[in-house]
């Protein structure tokens, strides 16, 4: 790259004005295309559990009224008093009010509270909150009844935990800490591995700093918002000291408060590298404290992300052992590349001697970053995702979609960037390291030609040094100097931007920041989405339960004895349609003869051990000798049932037979 003399010329032409317009219009366009996109692909934020299953279940109805009402989840959650709430038909609480019970089963995740006795025939509503083991809040509700379903005062709630008002600025939060914590990372890393003098360089000292004050102020904000965003929804009681005490005591708290600690840790590396790093002149010294900063600074950008991993969806389900290193990974390339990126763009606009060898090695990280980002995001698409159906299927998958996208304009515009560090190498290696040094040395040539033109050659004698206002005046000559420093300055930036390939590299960085910032959004949506492999879960779950059955109906053959005089014989019974809600049920009674034979009395019983249900009475009526019905016969939902029937063949012999028959 050459130097050319300084030239004090007529502005920019308007062309060259609105270029850079053009550009961050067209920028802009592309940022709005894409947050339209998210608007239109992204729902509700929904978390990492997923509602599987209920007892009873959702629009069951049931002969007689249940003991407890349990809950089954696809993940681990947290419930606390008040988080399972069953309503009568005139909106009381017709549980007991406790705390749910845990009612784990080996990875089934089960929750119940207990019933009133006594409780009168009428819908029921459920309502239930709780958080996710992946620190994001999940709510819903559904009815059953007993006897017969009822009208019912209470309306079912259509919001979602974790919404309003509070989750709005929850969610501006989680994007705010996200942004900064690529900001400090990524700048840090430019720093020290690309631009070791950009340390004394003011512009970059600020972007560093404001990262770090960024995600501290959003981490504090998440803190005091945690219990509200988890709770009551309500703004005044993220001030609410017994409610922050809880906060502590939970996952996401803790998180929080060790990121908080770690910043502290970070601010001490900042003052170090912008200060007794910036100012170290010794080559030996230099290299020892780059080492030392690179170790520390990684420990520390590692625990950072370590509190994202450790609380959010890499710490649940499938393999969390792998997937939580995984994610460390993950945030600490994409800081270091997106990160770095912002440093680079602020590196070409505001400083003139950002080198053309800074600029290459940022592209050689960033291009092994790249690498590690695919890699570790491929790993968590597959734990996320599951099947290829949820990639389309689901709201977290069309979101990895347009992420993908955006990761692949962003390769595309990097490679822009890339030919353009070439060109720039290929011109004059430190490009702008000679730009100052011209700079310096023409001005002061022209400025001396200048005089030597325009005045007469003669000697100058003490008292005329003497007279001169400006000599005289200091606060005169230290205006002068700043006005003459503003001048190189300016002449400087202007052989700056003279350069094509300069600008053309700080062109296609800008555009590269900007695909960054909407890919950050994208991917502070998709932290707080359900995960596809879980929302397809709880939806074959809903499905399995909700189907009708198709195994028909049920016949059953089962001999008796009583031990009495004719007290031998069979039970002949048909369930139709034999599936849950509501059946008819047919009994024929014969001897051994298979005539049909007449007895005092029939019951029956039905009974589902496995989720405790019954025995449910059920009383049939004659209708003809040997034949008995009942209309009506309530299956609640699916399962192994067993079947009892008692016959009574005289006033004193009686038996009881069963038999286990799949109903629905």
């Amino acid at each position: 790259m050459t130097a050319t003399a300084p030239h004090f010329g007529p502005p920019p032409s308007v062309p060259a004005i609105r270029r850079p317009l053009a550009a961050a219009g067209l920028l802009a366009a592309l940022i709005g295309v894409v947050f339209g996109l998210l608007l239109a692909v992204a729902g509700p934020a929904s978390a990492h559990a997923a509602l599987t299953g209920s007892d009873p279940q959702d629009g069951a109805v049931v002969d007689t009224a249940p003991k407890q009402v349990t809950l089954t989840f696809s993940e681990q959650v947290a419930m606390g008093e008040g988080s399972i709430r069953v309503l009568d038909p005139d909106g009381k609480r017709a549980d007991t009010e406790a705390a749910p019970l845990d009612l784990h089963s080996g990875s089934t995740v089960k929750y119940g509270v207990a019933l009133h006795t006594g409780l009168p025939d009428g819908t029921y509503t459920v309502a239930w909150q709780a958080v996710s083991a992946d620190s994001h809040p999940v709510s819903g509700a559904f009815t059953f009844s007993i006897g017969a379903p009822s009208k019912t005062t209470v309306a079912l709630p259509d919001n979602e935990a974790g919404g309003g008002l509070v989750g709005t600025l929850y969610g501006i939060a989680r994007y705010a800490a996200y942004a900064g914590f690529i900001v400090l990372v990524g700048g840090a890393a430019f720093v020290l591995a690309c631009w070791q003098r950009g340390a004394g360089a003011r512009p970059l000292q600020r972007l560093v700093v404001r990262g770090w004050t960024t995600l501290t102020a959003a981490t504090l904000a998440m803190l005091l918002l945690r219990n509200p965003y988890t709770g009551s929804g309500k703004l005044a009681d993220a001030f609410d000291l017994d409610g922050l005490t809880a906060v502590l005591d939970t996952k996401p708290g803790a998180a929080l408060v060790s990121r908080l600690l770690l910043l502290g840790a970070s601010a001490l590396f900042i003052a170090v590298l912008f200060g007794t790093y910036a100012k170290r002149e010794d080559e030996r010294e230099k290299k020892d404290l780059t080492f030392g900063l690179a170790i520390g600074g990684a420990v520390i950008a590692a625990g950072i992300a370590g509190t994202w991993a450790l609380a959010e969806h890499a710490s649940t389900g499938i393999q969390p052992g792998i997937a939580m290193p995984v994610d460390v990974l993950h945030l600490l390339a994409v800081a270091t590349w997106l990160g770095g990126l912002a440093a680079l763009l602020v590196a070409l606009y505001r400083t003139p001697d950002v080198t053309a060898d800074a600029v290459r090695r940022f592209s050689r990280i960033a291009f092994g970053s790249v690498l590690v980002v695919a890699a570790t995001g491929i790993y968590q698409s597959w734990r996320q995702l599951g099947s290829w159906s949820a990639l389309t299927d689901t709201g977290y998958g069309q979101l990895l979609l347009v992420k993908v996208g955006l990761v692949a304009v962003l390769v595309g515009v990097a490679s822009i960037s890339r030919r353009w560090t070439a060109r720039l190498a290929a011109d004059g290696g430190t490009a702008a390291a000679p730009v100052a040094e011209v700079m310096a040395g023409a001005g002061a040539g022209a400025e001396t030609k200048a005089d030597s033109d325009s005045v007469p050659q003669e000697p100058v004698s003490q008292d005329s040094v003497s007279q001169d206002p400006v000599s005289q005046d200091p606060a005169r000559a230290v205006q002068l100097a700043r006005q003459k420093a503003a001048v190189a300055t300016a002449e400087k930036k202007r052989v700056r931007d003279a350069d094509p390939d300069r600008s053309g590299l700080r062109r296609s960085v800008l555009a590269e920041v900007g695909v960054a910032v909407a890919l950050l959004a994208v991917t502070t949506i998709l932290t707080s989405t359900e995960p596809g492999r879980t929302e397809e879960e709880a939806a074959r779950a809903s499905n399995a339960a909700a189907a009708p059955a198709s195994s028909g109906p049920v016949n059953l053959t089962l001999p008796f004895d009583t031990g009495g005089k004719n007290g031998r014989g069979t039970v002949r019974m048909d369930i139709d349609p034999g599936r849950t809600g509501a059946n008819e049920l047919h009994i024929w009674i014969a001897d051994v003869n298979g005539e049909a034979m007449d007895v005092p009395e029939v019951k029956l019983a039905l009974t589902l051990k496995s989720k405790d249900i019954g025995p449910l009475p059920v009383v049939p009526v004659r209708l003809t000798e040997g034949h008995w019905t009942a209309g009506g016969v309530q299956i609640p939902m699916a399962g192994n049932w067993n079947v009892s029937a008692t016959v009574r063949t005289s006033d004193i012999d009686q038996t009881t037979v069963d038999k286990n028959v799949k109903i629905g």
